[in-house]
């Protein structure tokens, strides 16, 4: 095989040609790394490459594998993760100036895990500052590899960038209000944001407590499976992970989905919100779940569309209060979007947040009553495709205060559920479109089993991006 071809592999196939010794991971490192040096000054996708350590990592996994210690299907497999994680004696920015020249004596333990399993590092992806909004960009603004002129979605920018524009192998995100699933949708990707409490997030920079979760960002969903699987466990130094065995999610891929049972919610499908070839494109993904042999039926969770306004009030009050001290002393330094959260967060009164907590609540409750009754609920990830790529813009305008709007995937958080992204179609201007699935808490297997056979009932992630360099 070409050596600069590697890089277009799936995790997956990588995975198993490194196993069986037919690519070394030194090799697959380094053509990743050729592609970031050659191509990533379009696409703006990393603030940090890790060059010496990341090839450092894959000569340690050479040797293990060769000697026949392999670790698993990330052993060798090279990864990018967000700039919101710490990274040991290497800059962890958050996206943000103020910390610019911050550098963690630890690892956060996602990337802990990574190198557990023995993925290889590449480097630290771009972000929105602080990932608490989901323009403001303090260093550069990643572009979209389908179309160099558009936005990538939400402040895992930098992954969905990397990943789309094949970069890395597969990569880490961070999701509170769909900062995961947004990159996803609009890169043509597949992204899962897990149930809270199954990835610790210790040696993440926090934005809101109740909602941040860590996860993949990968081409193909058995690649996020993979991913997922390295990531995920109990972790004593973040005691609200879960104590439940990780499963091998690669295990519940393949198979039909008769006697499984699909809620479409309609708050979503009937929303103006949604452009009519979004729409299109997500109605013809559940006639395919019907020929795979779900029942789907239409339901109404009441509450759902008012999950925006819930959120929107925690991802203000909670970063503002976290952040306080660095509110007083370096206000200026924040990019426009991120001083407007922040200052409007410090101002909201304590009852506007408890009515947002009711409001959670109240939502959280119908979003578990419908899963009692389905499965899965669908919906669009996002109500358009993406949207054109623009610099951090003064806010001068109620328009320009919230320019995306998480309002189709914040529901999932807010219910502590998880969900997933996978490309399901493309929008009247050929940007990519994707189906939104959600699921109980811990139910993880089925959205994989789920998005797995709509996948391959699909050809949706066999399309490649036009700006991409192909060799």
């Amino acid at each position: 095989m070409n050596k600069s071809e590697l890089p277009f592999l799936s995790a997956g196939n990588l995975s198993r040609l490194i196993q069986s010794k037919e690519v070394s991971p030194v090799e697959a490192t380094k053509a990743y790394l050729d592609r970031i040096e050659s191509e990533d000054f379009r696409f703006h996708s990393y603030l940090t490459v890790m060059r010496e350590r990341a090839l450092a990592d894959a000569t340690q996994a050479e040797l293990d594998i060769i000697s026949g210690n392999h670790r698993g299907p990330m052993h060798g497999v090279p990864v990018a993760v967000k700039d919101q994680f710490w990274s040991q004696g290497v800059r962890s920015t958050g996206g943000s100036r103020i910390l610019a020249d911050f550098v963690p004596d630890e690892d956060a333990t996602v990337i802990t895990n990574l190198r557990n399993a023995g993925a290889v590092v590449l480097g630290k992806t771009n972000m929105t500052e602080f990932a608490i909004t989901g323009f403001s960009h303090r260093f550069s603004t990643p572009s979209n590899p389908w179309n160099i002129d558009m936005y990538t979605g939400g402040s895992s920018s930098g992954s969905g960038a990397a990943t789309a524009a094949y970069l890395c192998a597969t990569s880490l995100g961070e999701d509170t209000g769909g900062s995961i699933r947004f990159p996803a949708t609009w890169c043509g990707l597949v992204g899962i944001r897990p149930s809270w409490g199954l990835v610790s997030r210790y040696g993440v920079m926090r934005g809101v407590w109740s909602m941040d979760t860590v996860g993949p960002i990968s081409r193909t969903v058995e690649d996020a499976a993979i991913t997922l699987g390295s990531i995920a466990g109990h972790d004593s130094k973040d005691p609200y992970t879960s104590k439940e065995p990780v499963p091998d999610y690669r295990s519940s891929l393949g198979g039909d989905l008769t006697g499984l049972s699909v809620g479409v919610i309609t708050e979503f499908m009937e929303s103006n919100l949604v452009e009519p070839s979004v729409r299109q494109a997500v109605s013809d993904s559940f006639v395919t779940l019907r020929e795979l042999g779900a029942a789907v039926e239409e339901l109404s969770v009441p509450l759902s569309i008012d999950a925006g306004i819930a959120s929107a009030l925690l991802l203000a009050v909670e970063p503002a209060l976290a952040q306080q001290n660095w509110v007083k002393e370096h206000i200026h330094e924040y990019g426009h979007d991120v001083r407007n959260l922040l200052l409007t967060g410090s101002l909201i009164p304590a009852q506007a947040y408890y009515k947002a907590q009711q409001l959670r609540t109240m939502l959280r409750q119908q979003v578990l009553d419908s899963l009692k009754k389905y499965n899965v609920l669908v919906l669009p990830t996002a109500g358009k495709g993406a949207q054109p790529r623009t610099a951090d813009p003064p806010i001068n305008s109620k328009e320009s205060s919230s320019r995306l709007a998480f309002l189709f995937t914040r529901m999932f958080n807010l219910a502590s559920c998880p969900a997933i992204s996978v490309p399901c179609g493309f929008d009247d201007r050929n940007m990519p479109v994707g189906l939104q699935i959600g699921a109980r808490p811990g139910g993880e297997e089925t959205l994989f089993k789920v998005a797995y056979a709509y996948e391959q009932a699909t050809s949706w992630h066999t399309r490649r991006p036009p700006e991409v360099k192909y060799p």
